[in-house]
């Protein structure tokens, strides 16, 4: 296992932050087993050298993989590479996502947005002074709210004070049988709004998009809640009543929903194992063979190639090493140890 990995760790979905599948594949080989060349890797994943050499090119200009110092293939002078540890890597990542951001084009659009609103005379909406103004009158919109809940997020990491403020009021509204609908963007962290915020909540829905214009809260499609400025929030908060604006509002909405995605279907998946395929990686994993593996169960070998087989096409990969490293990363089993050719 390589530092900053401890054994039995989940290994960070790089898939999440825009890498390709060989390249988190390989970065989950590097983990298991330390440093690799790129022919090690187009051996143990059963790929190509130019497909090996392009996963390393991309895990090493997202700064997930480095050579090894003073440790080249002896015969071809290759050098081996080792992984970033975890701890390490997942905030540059972050670090990198977030510097995309262009917060100057998003007040562009939101201030658009606002102006679209707005009749000749001028935006009609009662101001909430600051943040505090803000979560006093949302806590008092909502005591009366009775059927709907809309929010669009634009935050991509949330606070433990949002979090605090939030929750007890979504939890009160599911209870009286308000819908809960809410977008946002992929968060800072990549592993989307934080469950507690959204899906985790029985009775709440929640899609992603790329982007998104404005925040937003409308309550009850009767009043909407964007904020004065978008990138200083305790400049507080428009309350906006006027139906034709509040329409408008909706039907971004409408359209964010529809064209958003469900996180929980993206990303790695939770892999669920039937009882069957658990015992046959158990036995594997022991060191049994096809042939022994088979034996102890009553079962044909052909049975348990069918098996796995069936589990790699579900899985989406190629062989059985690739399934142990991501069944290993996932945690669905042990993470594999020792070599490859072991």
């Amino acid at each position: 296992m390589s530092a900053g990995m401890p054994r039995g760790a989940a290994v960070p979905s790089l898939v999440k932050w825009g890498l390709s599948a060989d390249a988190d594949l390989a970065y989950r080989d590097l983990v298991a087993f330390g440093p690799r060349t790129t022919g090690e890797l187009a051996r143990d994943l059963a790929i190509s050298g130019r497909r090996a050499q392009a996963a390393i090119e991309e895990l090493a200009a997202a700064g997930a993989a480095s050579p090894e110092p003073n440790a080249p293939d002896r015969r071809r002078r290759l050098p081996s590479w080792r992984p970033a540890a975890a701890a390490e890597l997942v905030p540059e990542l972050r670090r990198r996502k977030a510097g995309v951001v262009d917060l100057g084009g998003y007040a562009r659009r939101h201030r658009r947005l606002l102006d679209t609103l707005a009749p000749a005379g001028g935006l009609r909406a009662n101001h909430l002074a600051d943040r505090a103004t803000t979560r006093r009158r949302i806590a008092e919109i909502s005591a009366v709210e009775r059927w709907e809940h809309l929010t669009v997020s634009t935050e991509r990491t949330f606070t433990p004070e949002a979090v605090a403020a939030a929750l007890p009021l979504d939890r009160q509204l599911v209870a009286r049988g308000v819908q809960l609908r809410a977008c946002g963007v992929p968060s800072g962290n990549g592993e989307g709004m934080p469950p507690e915020l959204s899906y985790a909540i029985v009775g709440t829905e929640y899609r992603e998009c790329p982007e998104v214009p404005a925040k937003l809260m409308v309550i009850d499609r009767r009043v909407a809640l964007p904020p004065v400025d978008p990138l200083d929030l305790d400049a507080g908060t428009y309350e906006i009543d006027d139906p034709d604006a509040v329409g408008a509002l909706v039907n971004l909405f409408e359209h964010l929903w529809s064209t958003g995605i469900e996180p929980r279907r993206s990303g790695v998946p939770t892999i669920e194992l039937s009882p069957r395929e658990k015992v046959i990686l158990g036995l594997l994993a022991d060191g049994h063979t096809d042939s022994s593996a088979a034996k102890h169960l009553g079962i044909s070998q052909r049975t348990i190639a069918y098996t796995l087989r069936a589990l790699m096409d579900r899985v989406g990969v190629d062989n059985r090493f690739q399934l142990g490293l991501t069944l290993g990363a996932t945690r669905a089993v042990p993470p594999p140890t020792g070599s490859p050719e072991g």
